[in-house]
């Protein structure tokens, strides 16, 4: 689904009516001069995609942080 783009003046005036959108599963991009500031998207939808973005990030995290080691030498380095 495409976002809805509107101007800050446009979004500050029907405000009220961007929001019924939303709740109703819209996206709406708000822009400042042609520039996109902000998004409005249903609460829900918003919290699952900061969920997946923390995970993508983690998940590069992870790749990015690697011990040089294998975990079966550092287990069995253990059992000695």
């Amino acid at each position: 689904m495409e976002a809805r783009v509107v101007g800050s003046f446009e979004a500050k005036t029907h405000l009220s009516a961007l929001l019924d959108e939303v709740a109703q599963g819209g996206e709406v991009l708000i822009c400042k001069r042609g520039v996109p500031v902000a998004r409005l998207v249903p609460a829900g939808r918003a919290e699952r995609a900061q969920v997946a973005e923390a995970i993508a990030e983690l998940r590069n995290l992870r790749e990015s942080l690697r011990l040089g080691l294998d975990w079966r030498e550092l287990r069995d380095a253990g059992r000695r």
